[in-house]
């Protein structure tokens, strides 16, 4: 007799900001095996509706209660929300893949890209966090070339999109732009300063030691992610007026030299990983080629002539896809599949 696939209980929470619509999406994509899908966020947006395979919910306010039965809970809304409410999801037997920063650098919680360290799942104890989505798609294209050529040294720029920030920021973008082309006077809100024909090399709070959070969750991120604190990182994070999808400049300097053909090779057989390198062509990726695509593109490969083991490489992505959704029902997938939940 054939067994009917097991369905799962499932919520996102954070269910109308722009990350956890496309959970929504990726979920019914995926063809995820759902007994009971609820949509959850905080009193501000709670009350809206949301619309999950076809049929129209009401998002709920989250609280504690909320996961009575829930299997598997995809968090998305803040990290003062995660630090809450995940302990109290994970009493009630809940597992959370939550997509803040909050819990990424704790040794008790798996850090983890599926492609890269699936293996570190095992170990845990009812929370797995989702990296941040610049450290995510750059580790795609580092871990391949690791296994082969052992990284020393990551350089790494960043032009980021407006929506790693939030709807908020997207919509600053537009509406700085109308007012620049109408010749008016740009309203700074939400990012630190104006974002419309212009970059701010400024993600997240400066640190004490004149990094920003983000450039040092880009550090300490990909150390835990791959398993390897000898990896040495340095990042400038750099907002740019684009709407979805993030690109990095990525310089790697390896132990033992590595060519630029065999990069392409290795790149090319790992999953979801897609080489657009074709210069005298005009190929290689930009952040419009990439939303609702969950690979990672990566092109301008080339040897580092400034030193003798170096690669340079630019890695395009959906940050709200491969940085975060996508990355997160993955997770919850490979947990099924090997008996985690």
């Amino acid at each position: 007799m054939h067994m009917a696939k097991k369905k799962y209980n499932v919520a996102v929470l954070g269910a109308t900001g722009m990350v956890g619509k496309v959970m929504m999406e990726v979920l019914e994509e995926r063809k995820f095996p759902i007994n009971k899908f609820l949509p959850l966020a905080s009193t501000r947006t709670a009350g809206s509706k949301v619309t999950f395979k076809g049929r129209k919910y009401t998002v709920e306010v989250a609280k504690p209660e909320s996961f009575e039965g829930i299997d598997i809970g995809l968090f998305s809304a803040g990290a003062k929300i995660s630090e809450m409410l995940a302990p109290e999801a994970v009493k009630r037997g809940t597992v959370v893949i939550d997509n803040t920063s909050f819990f990424r650098m704790d040794p008790n919680v798996p850090l983890v890209v599926p492609e890269v360290n699936a293996y570190d799942l095992k170990w845990h104890k009812g929370i797995i966090a989702n990296p941040n989505c610049s450290t995510a798609q750059m580790l795609m294209a580092i871990k391949p070339i690791h296994d082969v050529a052992k990284i020393k040294r990551i350089v790494v720029s960043t032009y980021q999109s407006t929506s790693g920030w939030g709807k908020e920021a997207v919509e600053e973008l537009f509406i700085q732009t109308k007012a620049v082309l109408a010749g008016k006077k740009p309203q700074v809100k939400i990012l630190p300063k104006q974002i419309a024909f212009n970059v701010i090399p400024q993600i997240d709070s400066f640190t004490s030691n004149g990094y920003t959070k983000e450039e040092m969750k880009m550090v300490n991120e990909t150390q835990k992610i791959m398993g390897d604190p000898s990896i040495q990182v340095t990042a400038t994070t750099v907002r740019v007026p684009v709407v979805i999808g993030h690109s990095e400049a990525v310089n790697i300097e390896t132990e033992r030299k590595i060519s630029v053909k065999q990069v392409r090779e290795i790149l090319s057989k790992f999953p979801t990983v897609k080489v657009m390198d074709d210069p005298e062509k005009g190929v290689y990726p930009t952040p419009i080629d990439c939303p609702g695509k969950d690979e990672t593109f990566v092109g301008r490969i080339r040897e580092d002539i400034s030193i003798p083991n170096g690669i340079d490489m630019w890695i395009v992505s959906d940050n709200l896809r491969r940085g975060a959704a996508t990355n997160a029902v993955i997770i919850a997938e490979k947990m099924i599949e090997e008996g985690l939940i």
